[in-house]
């Protein structure tokens, strides 16, 4: 603390962007998560709403959004497989260590 914020290492904000990118940011948080149910791993979403989700709101510039939308989620699915295998290293480090080790002074 007691350092002057950086706007250049903040967060951008979803207004940065322009509207066609802020729409498909928009949509793309309508469209529910699909998981796989036996390892956890994020999967993406489920792109079967999206027509209905384009028609509810009368989204005209489909193909640009729907561009949009699909680049967010691959840099998305990369950033969560990422910190999958950082969490799955740290537990193979950890059960390396073969769990608690106990010193015990023994005076004889």
């Amino acid at each position: 603390m007691g350092q002057e914020p950086d706007p250049a290492k903040m967060p951008l904000d979803a207004s940065a962007f322009p509207v066609e990118v802020q729409v498909a940011f928009f949509v793309f948080s309508l469209l529910s998560d699909n998981w796989d149910g036996a390892s956890g791993t994020y999967l993406g979403k489920n792109w079967s709403q999206c027509p209905q989700i384009f028609d509810l709101y009368n989204i005209e510039d489909r193909k640009d959004t729907l561009f949009f939308m699909k680049l967010y989620e691959a840099t998305l699915v990369k950033h969560r497989m990422e910190k999958q295998e950082e969490k799955r290293k740290q537990s193979e480090r950890k059960s390396q260590t073969g769990g608690k080790n106990y010193t015990h002074n023994v005076r004889g």
